[in-house]
């Protein structure tokens, strides 16, 4: 087996989102480095604002860093910088996410390796935060980068903030660096039909975990109308509802048994330190999600308030749960959502999931092609609201295809390349379509008979099927252009010298692993449709009684398939010498024949027998 690819993901933001001539120099640098795949420039003219998304192995990605943040120190200027986001440095954060064959430990070494480089080299201050942060204190980018730029010069003479790496001392055109590591984030913004910043304000005090002060006896919808409440010798008042406790200690346990949330931790958040004493300090009302960060902003460009969210654990806090509830709040105070927007890219998991989540709302199946289910998200959640959202180039991990592979032919063409006196594609390809086309049939089968008021057995049943026949029919055309190029490590292995003795066996050694991998291909074809056929029947059974005949079509389409698959392994077998490998191939296929057979013979006299039965019904 090969080993797993590393590939790490790099989104430093620089301090710079009006000047497209210094965007270009940084952005320069980065594609400059070999290895590396830039993947999204974002510029925002009123945050003055870059996100920058890159992708490489780690040591392109590391380098591409450093010189991206050595460009920024030399173009971008803080002592004349303006804009509405916080920032500290030229180069503000630089983050590292793992992405593949890496861990988040990984990711938090290269932003160590990064940030002694830049302190070294450059002669910047660099903090460490999230997953590389030298101290819990400092994991939450929101108190490192307190004070922002112009309190920088100040917070360098404070011994408890200096730097992890380079001089404590202020400098006054690049600021200082914050490098860190951390999971995935989706910068996420939700965009109001108003123009007021306290309008947008108000919802993000609501959905952040960091909260609000707590306050009792509003006289609006809006939170800041009551009167702010405090800790008091005797009443410690709850933030989320109007109980008192008589002291702390039971307050903490109300708020983690009453409310899910733990208090010491929100106080945390609001630079409240529990362990001294909360005595006069105020109270706080904890938000409705964690891993969510949130503020009210006014975008000038867009000439509406907008809610600007990081969501740093999107598996726990997901996209679409943060804008259904601000859909709801924002109803409560007389205003509309108009939209949102992802700043960057997105995981394609993330916004799949929030397809999902929308369909299933319709009542309807979330089991359909992931383009469908993509589509929904964007409509569902207003993504182009303000901005264009071109799916390719915003989501990150879309499902592998073949780019020019025949699969993005029109029918008739894929139809006339299979009549060419071309050896590719054949039957092994065709053998794929078939099981393709026949999960396809069961997947629709369930999907049309979902959501039309079936008992909640057969409704599961319907959901089940419709999401293994989307998965299998998936992989199956993958198979399809998989099987034109499954003798690729054959062809090679045959280009290989054999002038001496030890050449030869190298290369006879390169054939007979080259076969066993074209044989692999046809094989899969095989035990996936067979996947499919067993999905059919199951689709015949507990599907609507008139697509019966489309679950019939589908369960022969994939017996295609096996046949098909079965009969591409076994004339490749006649020129493997490992004969073991040959016999164990042979009975593996004679096993998966039996058995469609079986399944097949099933499947069409009992469908046979339900038709007759409905013609005779009709007669009566």
């Amino acid at each position: 087996m090969q080993p797993t690819e590393e590939i790490v993901e790099c989104v430093p933001n620089f301090s710079e989102g009006r000047d497209l001539v210094k965007i270009r120099q940084i952005t320069g640098a980065i594609e400059a480095v070999a290895g590396v795949n830039l993947l999204d420039v974002d510029p925002g003219a009123d945050t003055n604002r870059t996100v920058v998304t890159f992708t490489g192995a780690p040591e392109a990605a590391l380098e591409a860093a450093f010189q991206a943040i050595r460009t920024a120190s030399q173009v971008l200027d803080m002592s004349t910088h303006h804009g509405a986001h916080p920032r500290m440095g030229a180069t503000d954060v630089c983050p590292f996410v793992p992405v593949a064959g890496l861990t988040l430990d990984d990711c938090a070494e290269l932003a160590r390796r990064l940030g002694e480089r830049v302190g070294r080299e450059l002669g910047l201050p660099v903090y460490l935060y999230e997953a590389a942060a030298a101290t819990p204190e400092h994991r939450n980018l929101a108190v490192v980068r307190k004070g922002e730029y112009e309190g920088l010069a100040q917070k360098l003479q404070d011994p408890a903030w200096k730097p992890d790496f380079g001089p404590a001392e202020f400098n006054a055109r690049s600021g200082a660096t914050i490098i860190g590591a951390r999971e995935f984030l989706i910068a996420y913004n939700i965009t109001l039909n108003s123009r007021v910043k306290d309008h947008a304000t108000d919802l993000a005090f609501e959905l952040r975990e960091k909260g609000r002060v707590a306050r009792r006896g509003q006289t609006s919808a809006y939170y800041a109308s009551g009167a702010i409440q405090c800790y008091a010798e005797g009443k410690f008042p709850c933030g989320n509802c109007d109980h008192n406790a008589a002291t702390f200690e039971a307050l903490q346990q109300h708020c983690r048994l009453d409310h899910g949330y733990d208090l010491k931790h929100l106080l945390a958040l609001n630079e409240i330190d529990a362990e001294v004493s909360v005595i006069g300090q105020k109270a706080h009302r904890a938000g409705l999600f964690t891993h969510c960060k949130a503020i009210g902003w006014v975008v000038e460009e867009y000439g509406r308030a907008q809610l600007s969210i990081n969501l740093t654990d999107y598996k726990t806090t997901p996209p679409q749960a943060v804008l259904d509830a601000t859909r709801r709040l924002a109803g409560e105070r007389g205003l509309v959502v108009t939209g949102s927007e992802i700043v960057g890219l997105v995981p394609f998991r993330a916004l799949h999931e929030a397809g999902q989540h929308y369909l299933r709302a319709m009542g309807k199946s979330p089991f359909v092609p992931a383009e469908d289910v993509l589509n929904t998200a964007l409509y569902s959640m207003g993504l182009a609201d303000v901005a264009p959202f071109e799916i390719e180039k915003k989501i990150l991990g879309l499902p592998r295809r073949f780019e020019r592979g025949l699969m993005t032919l029109s029918v008739t063409a894929f139809t006339e390349e299979v009549s060419r006196d071309t050896p590719a594609p054949g039957g092994g390809s065709i053998a794929a379509l078939a099981g393709a086309l026949g999960s396809a049939l069961a997947s629709m089968v369930a999907n049309l008979t979902q959501g039309k008021g079936a008992e909640a057995a057969v409704e599961t049943e319907l959901l089940a099927i419709a999401e293994g026949a989307q998965r299998v029919k998936d992989e199956l055309i993958l198979a399809v252009d998989e099987d034109t190029q499954a003798f690729n490590g054959y062809l090679e292995a045959l280009r290989l010298p054999k002038a001496s003795d030890a050449e030869q066996a190298t290369r006879s050694a390169a054939m007979q692993a080259g076969l066993k991998a074209a044989v692999a291909v046809p094989l899969r074809t095989a035990i996936l449709s067979l996947e499919a056929m067993r999905l059919a029947e199951r689709a015949a059974q507990a599907g609507n009684p008139n697509s019966l005949t489309d679950a019939l079509v589908g369960c022969a389409a994939a017996f295609t398939g096996v046949r098909g698959g079965l009969w591409n392994v076994l004339i490749n077998l006649k020129d493997i010498k490992d004969s073991s490998y040959v016999d164990e191939l042979k009975a593996r296929s004679a096993a998966l024949l039996a058995e469609a057979r079986v399944l097949m013979a099933k499947v069409a006299d009992g469908g046979d027998a339900r038709l007759e039965a409905m013609i005779a019904a009709k007669r009566k």
